[in-house]
């Protein structure tokens, strides 16, 4: 599809996938925007071009066809949208020419985009969960050259981590009440090994109050636990999973939650991770997971959706990225700001994927809506 320039020419601005050997083919629907598609004016023309494809790229011309999007969305009120794909070349050649064949719109919808903004305002709360990793990998907390020693001049990664991140999230949640669990360590009073615990020791309410609450409750939990392993941070993910289920079940876009999983290694237990992940995928939650101190976090980066779109081991695809990865050794000498710009930068969008697969609109929308 092409839309008409200032000057005249054509610009594109969607290609569609390619179907191979079929003379009827259905194309998948597709979003645009309306000002790409036709810079916001309904009146502006738009080229549909139609190619027959070619394995070398020397595509060859089927046929145009022209129209508005103002036809375009006449579809939708029950009217029959169809064009003649005309070859400019044919018609001119062939006296008795008519047309290449016919293009059928079978849908056409105007709908509003919403942004982060637009439910933030309309008073969706970001839910804020921490999940700190107590292996033993870490090394002894008395030692200096630990990541969970605690100096008090000189915060270690996991405390600057939770401050930079920590700081931005609980300004969108009211009551900044936050949940801060551990895992991979042995924990009192019987000194058993726990892949989900509350970092303040009390499981019947692990909330800390606020940033500061958070870092506390880790400044007294250190000293009381053993660090021990493996790194298996699937339980976690399915805790913070849970409480965005029971989210899901209200009505109307209300919460959504946001699980900061700081590590020092690679995790042990990728493919329930990989699972906890996919059932994670279609709820409104999204994982942050930074890497602290100088491991190797390589395959961390499968986790991110980046580059691809994840699946689980059954092949089963993730319903929508919401995995962000970043080693924190890459923001050592910058403000902590940058690190909460660059964990959180997908966010808004993961938020906004999450309300329109679902269907809902910010809150205080609703009676416009329906």
């Amino acid at each position: 599809m092409c839309k008409q320039s200032s000057d005249g020419n054509w610009q594109p601005v969607h290609r569609t996938e390619v179907i191979k050997n079929n003379l009827n083919p259905q194309w998948r629907q597709f979003s645009i925007p309306v000002r790409i598609l036709c810079g916001s004016n309904y009146d502006q023309s738009i080229k549909i071009v139609c190619y027959d494809w070619d394995s070398d790229g020397s595509h060859d011309l089927i046929g145009n066809a022209e129209t508005t999007l103002k036809e375009m969305i006449t579809v939708s009120s029950g009217q029959q949208v169809q064009w003649p794909c005309i070859n400019p070349k044919k018609e001119a050649k062939k006296k008795n020419y008519q047309n290449s064949g016919i293009i059928h719109l079978s849908s056409c919808q105007i709908t509003k985009e919403y942004t982060f903004l637009d439910y933030v305002l309309g008073g969706m709360q970001i839910n804020f969960t921490v999940g700190i990793d107590f292996t033993g990998s870490n090394g002894n907390p008395l030692s200096p050259s630990s990541l969970h020693y605690i100096n008090p001049y000189d915060p270690n990664e996991y405390i600057k981590a939770i401050t930079a991140v920590g700081a931005v999230c609980q300004d969108y949640d009211t009551d900044k009440f936050f949940p801060a669990l551990g895992f991979g360590a042995k924990i009192p009073p019987d000194n058993k090994l726990s892949h989900e615990f509350p970092i303040n020791f009390n499981p019947a309410n692990p909330f800390c109050k606020g940033v500061d609450g958070i870092l506390e409750a880790y400044r007294q939990c250190v000293p009381q636990i053993r660090l021990s392993g493996p790194t298996n941070v699937a339980p976690i993910i399915y805790h913070a999973a849970q409480f965005a289920a029971h989210a899901q079940q209200e009505d109307g876009a209300k919460s959504y939650f946001v699980l900061l999983l700081l590590t020092d290694g690679v995790i042990s237990d990728m493919e329930d991770t990989f699972k906890a992940i996919l059932y994670a995928s279609g709820l409104p939650m999204s994982l942050i997971i930074v890497g602290v101190g100088g491991a190797d976090f390589t395959l961390m980066n499968m986790l991110d959706g980046d580059d691809g779109v994840l699946r689980a081991p059954s092949g089963e695809p993730v319903k929508r990225d919401i995995v962000q990865f970043v080693p924190f050794i890459q923001f050592l000498n910058s403000p902590p700001s940058e690190l909460a710009k660059h964990v959180l930068a997908e966010v808004p969008s993961q938020v906004t994927q999450y309300f329109k697969m679902r269907g809902m609109v910010p809150l205080n929308q609703q009676s416009t809506a329906t």
